[in-house]
This record gives C-alpha cells, sequence and structure tokens, in this order.
C-alpha cells in the first residue's frame, strides 16, 4: 500500500507542482480555474466547496495546497469540473491552493499546468483597516476631503461611520483593498472610522479602524482675530497719545508764570 501510494505522489508531482516547469507545450495542457463556494473568506465551521475547472473533458483532478508535497484531495471525474468538499473549515486549512487535471488520452504521467493560485481564508474577523485623508486632515475654507478606507484584500464591501451617529455615513463596494469616500469640506470637520467585509453571506467583518478627526483650518477665525488685534493696536496707540498731550499741557500749565 505504501508504495502504491509513493508511485501516486511521483505522478502527481512533476508536472502539477509549482515550482517545476513542464516539459509539455502550454496551449496543449492548458491550466484549469479553481474557485471556492460559498466564498473564498469565510468564519471557522463553514462548509467550503472548492470547484476546479478544466478546459477540455479530464478524467482526473487533484488539489494541491501550498507547503504539502502531497495531493489534499483529488477527484476522478468524466466531465470539465471537479469539486473538492472542504467540511466545517478551520483556520489550520486556510491558505493557498491550486489544482490540476488529466486526460486518458495523455501519455502517462502528464498533468496539466497548475491553476492559478486560490488563498482561502478562514478567520472570524479581517485585518483592521486603517483610514487616512486626502490630501489632508485639515480642511481649508470651500475645499473639499476624501477619506480613504484601506484593508487588505480586494472584493470588499467598505463602510464609513462618522462618532456621534448610529447609521454609517456611506458605504463602497471596491475592486481595490481600499475605497476613498468624499465629503463637502464645509460638513467634513468631525471625528470617523470605518471597517470593511465581505459582499456577500456568510459575512465577515474586519475590526474598526482607529479614529480620524478632520477639522477646519479656520483661516476665516484667524483672519478676524487679526482684525480685531490691529483694532486693539490702534486704540491703544490713540489712548497713548491721548495720555501724552494730557501729560505735556500739564507740564506746561505748571510752569505758567504766576502759577507759584
Amino acid at each position: 500500500m505504501a508504495l502504491v501510494l509513493i508511485l501516486q505522489l511521483l505522478t502527481f508531482w512533476p508536472l502539477c507542482h509549482t515550482d517545476i516547469t513542464p516539459t509539455v507545450p502550454p496551449a496543449s495542457y492548458p491550466k484549469p480555474q479553481l474557485g471556492a463556494q460559498p466564498a473564498a473568506i469565510v468564519t471557522p465551521g463553514v462548509n467550503v466547496t472548492l470547484r476546479c475547472r478544466a478546459p477540455q473533458p479530464a478524467w482526473r483532478f487533484a488539489l494541491f495546497k501550498s507547503g504539502e508535497i502531497a495531493p489534499v484531495l483529488y477527484r476522478d471525474v468524466s466531465e470539465e469540473l471537479a469539486e473538492f468538499f472542504l467540511e466545517e473549515v478551520t483556520p489550520a486549512q486556510g491558505g493557498s491552493y491550486r489544482c490540476c487535471y488529466r486526460n486518458p488520452g495523455w501519455a502517462p504521467g502528464v498533468w496539466s499546468h497548475p491553476s492559478d493560485a486560490l488563498e482561502l481564508l478562514v478567520t472570524d474577523t479581517l485585518p483592521r483597516p486603517s483610514l487616512v485623508a486626502l490630501p489632508s486632515p485639515v480642511v481649508a475654507p470651500g475645499d473639499n476631503v476624501s477619506l480613504r478606507c484601506a484593508g487588505r484584500m480586494r472584493n470588499m464591501s467598505f463602510v464609513l461611520y462618522r462618532v456621534g451617529e448610529a447609521a454609517p455615513l456611506q458605504y463602497h463596494d471596491s475592486t481595490q483593498p481600499w475605497a476613498d469616500f468624499p465629503l463637502p469640506g464645509a460638513r467634513a470637520p468631525g471625528t470617523y472610522s470605518c471597517y470593511y467585509h465581505t459582499p456577500a453571506a456568510p459575512y465577515v467583518l474586519s475590526q474598526r479602524s482607529d479614529p480620524l478627526v478632520i477639522s477646519s483650518d479656520g483661516s476665516g477665525s484667524s483672519d478676524y482675530t487679526l482684525g480685531n488685534l490691529i483694532r486693539l493696536g490702534l486704540a491703544g496707540l490713540i489712548l497713548v497719545s491721548l495720555a501724552t498731550l494730557v501729560v505735556l499741557d500739564w507740564r506746561t500749565g505748571s510752569r505758567a508764570p504766576g502759577g507759584v
């Protein structure tokens, strides 16, 4: 039995492992596509199906996980699609998966090129995003600001909150690992946070970002204060001038004849 298993591994390994370049023409043995249902990001305990679809009829499919030499699973089917079932997944089952296939008409030991890697993430929470203001967290009067919530994965749904308000301020679905939330400058000052989650059930949520404070640069109030300072300075100068005139008049009167 052990000898049979070793022979099977040697059959899978040469052409399906990603570290070895196949010697067959790429066009003759195109790679399959690997997908996950219900999603590639799930919480622990969810049943996940990895679907390997070949571009031509196949006979046997193999599923590989990064870091493991032997196939995780294989399926013998007489069609273009093979399904690999992962029941009640755990975080340990997360990782990078690939699949390959072979056709009964091919030479012995010949397998297709491996599929592109599929990253399966099994977690209760997604990594905390960051929240930054573009171009600056200090907004000048009349200018607008954009808040960027950045996570680590693409194709997520992003949500922006403003502290003191229970309902989300904005939603945004993004194919990039970030989303931009535009805010009008007049209403921008405040404290904000964001998070992101998978776009479809079963939902996996990230933690909230650290709070971000948006403030006004107060240039209008600064001009008002400067004007007041100038007015106070002029008033002070007038008072000093009047006091000087009073003193001079008093000294002149005290020196006049008959003043003794």
